[in-house]
Formats: structure tokens, sequence, C-alpha cells
């Protein structure tokens, strides 16, 4: 049988684990909200809960937009403000909101086909 295993780098970022405080990126633990873009991992990254995802925090994701940023909400889920799904979309930037888990494993699957994606994971069960 052929390997038909993603080609990827690796040092390429996937998600390898997740429960509701913590994420594991390539085996590390991280214990609050993170986001990957352009192949960099952002922790801690900005807000915790869906409702504090706003304009401004997006704003990283400009300068090199992703074709798609999936967004992890948490356990189940859940949408931001409707401003921020239009800033996306006036931006030419797909994106997919889910629970945390469902997205993690999305990001990993689009990112093995070849797709420029950025992640953005909530963990609003996070202990501070």
């Amino acid at each position: 049988m052929g390997d038909i295993s993603p080609d990827l780098h690796r040092d390429t970022l996937l998600f390898t684990g997740y429960d509701d405080d913590y994420i594991k990126v390539n085996h590390q633990l991280y214990h609050s909200s993170l986001c990957i873009h352009e192949g960099k991992l952002v922790n801690p990254w900005g807000p915790a809960r869906i409702r504090d995802v706003t304009v401004d925090v997006l704003q990283m994701f400009l300068q090199q937009p992703p074709e798609v940023l999936i967004i992890g909400t948490g356990r189940t889920t859940a949408f931001p403000d409707t401003s921020v799904m239009q800033f996306l979309a006036d931006h030419h930037i797909g994106f997919e909101c889910m629970d945390s888990r469902s997205a993690a494993r999305t990001y990993n699957i689009l990112l093995a086909e070849g797709r420029t994606v950025s992640a953005a994971l909530l963990l609003p069960g996070a202990r501070r």
C-alpha cells in the first residue's frame, strides 16, 4: 500500500489535544485561548469567550489573510457578533465557527490538504 499521510514539514503546528481547560499543540499544553496564524502560535491570545471576539482582536489576520479562519468556541458552537462576521466577509476571509474539538480537527485536516488556514481556539473553561 502507498503512504497517504500528508507531507507536512516536521515543525508544522498541529493540534494534538483539547479539553475544557487546555489545548495541546504539538503535544505542548496551553491553558489559555490561542491562535495559529502564518505558522506561528500566539499564546495567550486575547479573548476567552466568543463575546470577547471583536474586530480589534482580528486585525492580526489582515496583513496575510488566510483562506479560512477556523474559530473554536469552546465546548459548544457559538457565533461572534454580526459586526465581526461582516468584518471577515468584507476582507474576503472565509470563516467557520464550531466547538473547539471540531475546530482543532478541521484545522489539521485543512492544513494537511495544503490550504492556507488559521485557527483561533477559545478556552472559556481555563483557570485564570
